[in-house]
């Protein structure tokens, strides 16, 4: 009696813990077909996303999001995903190619230009009345020389390789500019070479403000140019101060020709993007970071 008593028992509970379990399974399992489903759908429009910049060299929001019939908020999750792998570079209202080689001064004039107009605003309350400052090509050098014009300093000397900084500050009856002669570069109208090299190397420097392609903790600060990389080494030599601007999209990117360490790097200005890793790894170099 006993025996049989529990058999029926032991059989109804394994039947019924099987049909529940099969009804609670059901709902897991539709919901993880979703989820990759949808997960292949983001990785497709990803993929193609690439291969249209690949063929274009830009790409941008409204297009992609009238393309694959997405919103913009979607598209823009996905250029956020593919630049944190490298995949590409965000600008203003799109993407470009990551920066393998140099990019024309125009182009990265369509980058990251908030972050970049603080870092040039922060940046230039630093500058003090009577002093000589270096202004190393590129886009945050040339915010920098944006705000300068609106300093109340009665006299300062500004050194450039750079054709727009000079042509930003001609003029100004307070501002002595000094222009390196050298090799033009074309993609960003600075000037380099030895002859850039020898007039440098006649002056000292209050403080320089240098602006590269890539911070690396490991490699130190890059550029793409081979010549670049020569002179902006040698305008760290005659500075007694030198102060690194790159918006956050500059850090942990490894570029061509390699400037200098770290250690010849004394404050940094960058925005609220970079991230609290890269902070650190800068803090533990002895650099001073200012955020904006």
């Amino acid at each position: 009696m006993t025996r049989s008593s529990e058999g029926p028992r032991s059989q109804s509970g394994g039947s019924g813990g099987g049909s529940s379990g099969t009804r609670s399974q059901a709902p897991k399992n539709a919901a993880t077909a979703t989820n990759n489903t949808n997960r292949m759908l983001v990785e497709e429009r990803r993929r193609k996303i690439l291969q249209m910049l690949d063929e274009q060299g830009s790409v941008m929001v409204e297009e992609l999001s009238e393309r694959f019939s997405v919103s913009t908020v979607t598209i823009r999750a996905d250029l956020a995903s593919l630049e944190r792998t490298g995949r590409l570079v965000r600008s203003h209202g799109g993407a470009v190619k990551p920066q393998v080689y140099d990019m024309p001064l125009g182009v990265k004039e369509t980058l990251h230009r908030r972050e970049k107009g603080r870092i040039g605003q922060a940046a230039a309350k630093m500058i003090r009345d009577g002093e000589t400052v270096l202004l190393d090509s590129g886009t945050s050098t040339a915010a920098i020389a944006r705000e300068v014009k609106a300093l109340p300093l009665r006299a300062l000397t500004v050194i450039t390789n750079a054709l727009n900084i000079a042509m930003e500050l001609a003029g100004l009856r307070h501002i002595r500019v000094i222009m390196l002669g050298g090799m033009l570069r074309e993609m960003s109208y600075s000037l380099v070479g030895p002859h850039a090299e020898q007039i440098l190397e006649r002056f000292h420097v209050d403080r320089l403000f240098l602006g590269v392609d890539g911070v690396d903790p490991e490699v130190g600060l890059t550029t793409p140019d081979v010549l670049e990389a020569k002179l902006n080494a040698l305008m760290i030599r005659v500075s007694r101060q030198v102060v690194v601007v790159a918006d956050s999209s500059k850090f942990g990117r490894r570029s061509l020709s390699k400037i200098a360490d770290l250690d010849a790097v004394h404050k940094v200005v960058t925005d609220r993007k970079i991230s609290a890793e890269m902070v650190r790894a800068l803090k533990a170099a002895n650099i001073e970071v200012v955020i904006v």
